[in-house]
């Protein structure tokens, strides 16, 4: 998901603003205002589309208590000719992460476990894990015990030490030989085969984005009793109203469900059928915490504006106020300086299941955002975000691989205007 920042200005046609009253962000001057436009946002999303970025886009922004914009541009589907819709049905892989996070905080706030606990208390096949420690002389891995326990903390901010696919290092390889991510074993397998690969540094050391939100989901069923995915249907989806997220879709859905594109040398290749119905219409044993859900714009909005609103969405609560807070806050030490790609996301730090921003886009090319704001993204490129400060909300939709940044820095200047900075913070 490396961030390939491309410089498109978005045009910024003046228009007719929504809500928000109109101040300087149109022009090129930075500003700490903005204002909403339809006029300004359509045309990114055309121009999206157009210049060859995506086959389709969709967004949705909420702010103030309402509905500012919805639209959409391009195909769900090119080839079959199916427009992107309100109600396309997308792979929202990572976005998939932040509602595990809120499963698993859940039952912090029932008491069922400490932040700072190890892993291992509740899942003891993560006891005596062993770091890969380089090579000797004649070449051969060495391995030592890790400093310390890997921690539920260590789990929500990707400091675990986990390693993942590829051959860089033997943790690399024992990974991929490992094969835990299979969608043909459950969580608790999964848990299995993960606690046998040496990490490839000690708990707390480094960010490196990978597999602990798994972990996460199976910490849900061992502390909770139940499979996860019906638990989180229990307690999050239904409660929220979220009637067509899942990782199982039903076969009626596939009408609904956006084909997806592989950007390879500027040219758009749909993959196929077959490969597009691996996650969400096979009869797979995995529900990972990671990935896996696929959902609509208004079901995921549904869940930004419980964020939005502090836990809690159309007298719902999910989780407290003070929890949303915690788990909207950096937490980063800031011993942690190898961060692998997190930099490229902009001026942030790393909560639990979000990256947190902590400052005021410090460059053109960053992408726009106010301090305090919350978000991630998935691998085909979706993005959501929550701005307090703005009491807004934002999702966007498509489906393009590998990761492409330049979408996201063009919807955000799209919702914000080029000169946004928001508050300075840190």
């Amino acid at each position: 998901m490396r961030l390939r920042q491309r410089l498109i200005p978005v045009a910024l046609a003046l228009a007719a603003t929504v809500h928000t009253p109109v101040h300087a962000a149109e022009s090129k001057a930075t500003s700490t205002s903005f204002s909403i436009s339809k006029t300004r946002i359509d045309a990114a999303l055309a121009d999206m589309v157009r210049d060859g970025r995506a086959a389709g886009v969709s967004a949705l922004v909420w702010k103030d208590g309402r509905e500012v914009y919805f639209g959409a541009s391009g195909h769900a589907d090119r080839e079959n000719g199916k427009p992107m819709a309100r109600d396309t049905i997308v792979q929202i892989f990572s976005m998939t992460k932040p509602v595990t996070g809120v499963a698993l905080m859940q039952l912090w706030e029932k008491g069922k476990f400490g932040l700072d606990d190890p892993v291992a208390r509740y899942l003891p096949e993560f006891a005596n894990m062993q770091v890969y420690a380089g090579r000797d002389a004649n070449g051969v891995a060495l391995y030592r015990p890790a400093a310390r326990p890997i921690s539920i903390r260590d789990l929500m901010r990707h400091t675990a030490g986990f390693a993942g696919d590829g051959n860089e290092t033997p943790a690399h390889e024992a990974f991929s030989l490992a094969k835990p991510s299979a969608l043909d074993h459950d969580l608790a397998e999964l848990g299995r085969r993960l606690a046998r690969v040496p990490l490839l540094h000690d708990p707390g050391e480094r960010w490196v984005y990978g597999i602990s939100v798994d972990v996460q989901a199976l910490l849900v069923e061992k502390l909770s009793g139940q499979p996860y995915a019906g638990y989180v249907q229990q307690h999050i989806l239904a409660p929220l109203k979220m009637r067509d997220t899942a990782w199982h879709q039903p076969e009626a859905n596939f009408a609904r469900f956006a084909a997806m594109y592989w950007n390879k040398g500027g040219k758009l290749e749909r993959e196929s059928d077959d490969v597009a119905r691996m996650l969400n219409f096979n009869d797979n044993k995995l529900t990972p915490g990671a990935y896996g859900l696929a959902s609509t714009l208004d079901d995921y909005m549904r869940f930004a504006r419980m964020l939005l609103g502090k836990g809690q969405l159309e007298g719902v609560r999910l989780l407290k106020p003070s929890t949303i807070d915690l788990m909207a806050s950096d937490h980063l030490d800031p011993r942690v300086t190898d961060r692998q790609w997190l930099p490229g996301k902009g001026s942030v730090g790393f909560g639990f299941d979000f990256a947190v921003r902590k400052s005021a886009p410090q460059t053109a090319e960053e992408n726009r955002g106010a301090t305090g704001e919350f978000f991630w993204d998935g691998a085909a490129t979706t993005l959501f975000w929550v701005d307090p400060v703005n009491n807004l909300a934002a999702v966007y939709f498509v489906q393009v691989r590998p990761f492409d940044g330049t979408l996201h820095h063009d919807i955000r200047q799209a919702v914000y205007g080029a000169g946004y900075l928001g508050p300075s913070g840190d």
